[in-house]
């Protein structure tokens, strides 16, 4: 009993079956890129669904590669500036009478000079 005993392995973290005769699935190498031109490609099973968009390691979704729809610009929503976000919160009434308020602050000495 002693002689099969397997001392020293690491039953549960190696296997000890080959890849000796073993056939695996067909599979098609699919390649995406993405706008920054990072180049991902990945296997999948013959026959199975191949999608048209993938999200890259950049967070950005990338196009098949050779799609002919590939040199459209996308559609989506445009950047939005500070600008942009501030005006979703307040009003240019508002902001100019928060800025001549705050400037007569700053005149008045309440707010020090940084320079």
């Amino acid at each position: 009993m002693a002689e099969r005993s397997l001392r020293g392995m690491s039953i549960g973290a190696k296997s000890l079956e080959s890849d000796d005769n073993v056939d695996f699935a067909a599979r098609n190498d699919v390649a995406y890129v993405c706008p920054k031109g990072h180049r991902t490609i990945l296997p999948f099973a013959e026959g199975a669904e191949v999608p048209n968009e993938w999200e890259c390691r950049c967070g950005l979704v990338a196009h098949r590669e050779g799609d002919a729809d590939e040199d459209t610009t996308e559609t989506g929503k445009p950047t939005r500036t500070h600008w942009d976000m501030l005006l979703e919160r307040r009003s240019e009434d508002e902001l100019k009478t928060l800025l001549d308020k705050r400037l007569k602050m700053h005149r008045d000495g309440w707010i020090p000079d940084y320079e």
